[in-house]
């Protein structure tokens, strides 16, 4: 398969035990310098150690299981920033500037915060149990999802009920909303006998109809047709006569293909459609300031969650990896996008050794068989088997 370039900046975020780390009285420091030098980094900014908090520790089986979970649960998270983002493409209109200068975490730029990641131990606090760090964070964004969705929704209706309004204002005078065009003058307003209708004529059939309104049905008053406006296709006439006569009239001008409009004038309706677009604008104006709005908190608040999970996954993965007491260094790495798959295969040509005698691999890299003392949770355990805990981070 073709390699796909990622939607956005891809970082690796690397576990290695402290042991791997070159003699020195700093390990992080050498480990983060010679993976500089492994993956021929352009800048020192492209890796950095990633600090990652001790957790409490339960059982060898809680920690299996959660490992489950947490993969599952980082999917969802990932896909929540993705719908953010989409979002905010969507009430941007594309513009790529604007979409950008949104994706802000903790009042930083999102990659400045990912690489000066550090955990907030106000809001999560690293004394609580893994499984309630995780409910915390999932039903904090989770609850985010689901307002933005809402908040999105009703935006949406607002813009389509907008442009309903305005394609009311457009198009030729047989279809088109006629409150800002005829005046209170081209009526009969207030008779008990007479009555007012409209009629939109082709202008190639203007000439048959100024010749047969009048006598196209009984008492037509004689010569009430009036022209109120024209456009490019069609022009606009009111015609006067008795009430009973109006719904054959209608009829007639419908076989001659000319097209009566419904309107009747009255003075509160008139005044309630001139103020139907400024209505429909304002709430749609309204609407997308909250969806900007939410959007932006959504993306900052589930985008740091999202940090703190693959923390937590980090943890999880590492002790289960390496054993306890934890002693490994976490590192996020940025490879050149031309040398992203350079990079990863670097990485397992350096430290592929970890693997040790817990899996035996193909020449795929697929488990091809397990150790005995793991046989326990094998069914659980990817089979797309990494040497070392490596997971991608891509920034949308």
């Amino acid at each position: 398969m073709a390699f796909q370039a990622p939607s956005g900046p891809l970082y690796y975020l690397i576990s290695l035990p402290s042991s791997v780390a070159p003699a020195g009285s700093d390990p992080e420091s050498a480990l983060v310098k010679d993976l500089s030098t492994t993956l021929n980094l352009p800048s020192k900014d492209d890796v950095a150690q990633f600090l990652i908090p001790h957790f409490k520790i339960g059982t060898l089986d809680q920690l299996v299981q959660q490992s489950d979970e947490i993969a599952k649960t980082d999917g969802q998270f990932e896909s929540v920033v993705s719908r953010t983002v989409d979002t905010l493409k969507a009430v941007y209109e594309g513009k790529a500037d604007q979409v950008a200068a949104t994706k802000v975490v903790s009042d930083k730029p999102v990659e400045t915060y990912l690489k000066s990641f550090q955990w907030n131990t106000a809001k999560y606090r690293v004394d609580k149990p893994i499984a309630e760090l995780m409910d915390t964070l999932s039903k904090e964004v989770f609850a985010l999802d689901g307002d933005l969705k809402t908040v999105y929704t009703n935006y949406m209706l607002a813009k389509s009920n907008l442009g309903a309004v305005e394609r009311k204002q457009t198009g030729n005078l047989s279809t088109r909303s006629l409150h800002d065009i005829v005046k209170r003058t081209d009526f009969v307003i207030g008779s008990e006998y007479l009555e007012t209708v409209l009629v939109a004529v082709p202008k190639a059939s203007v000439k048959q109809f100024v010749k047969g309104y009048e006598t196209l049905v009984p008492m037509v008053v004689p010569r009430s047709a009036n022209v109120i406006t024209g456009d490019d296709e069609f022009v606009l006439y009111s015609v006067t006569m008795f009430k009973k006569s109006v719904p054959e009239f209608l009829h007639k001008c419908r076989e001659s293909k000319w097209y009566p409009r419904e309107f009747k004038w009255s003075d509160g309706v008139i005044e309630d459609l001139k103020k139907e677009k400024e209505k429909a604008f304002e709430q749609e104006r309204r609407l997308w300031g909250e969806v900007v709005r939410l959007a932006r908190a959504t993306y900052a608040d589930s985008f740091q969650a999202w940090i703190h999970l693959k923390s937590i996954r980090v943890f999880v993965e590492s002790v289960l990896r390496y054993g306890l007491p934890p002693d490994f260094i976490s590192v996020l790495v940025k490879p050149p996008v031309a040398s992203i798959q350079r990079a990863k295969v670097a990485l397992t040509q350096k430290y592929g050794y970890l693997a040790g005698n817990a899996f035996t691999k193909d020449k795929k890299g697929k488990i091809v068989q397990e150790d005995q003392g793991l046989q326990e949770y094998s069914t659980i355990v990817d089979t797309e088997y990494e040497a070392f805990v490596i997971y991608e981070i891509v920034v949308v």
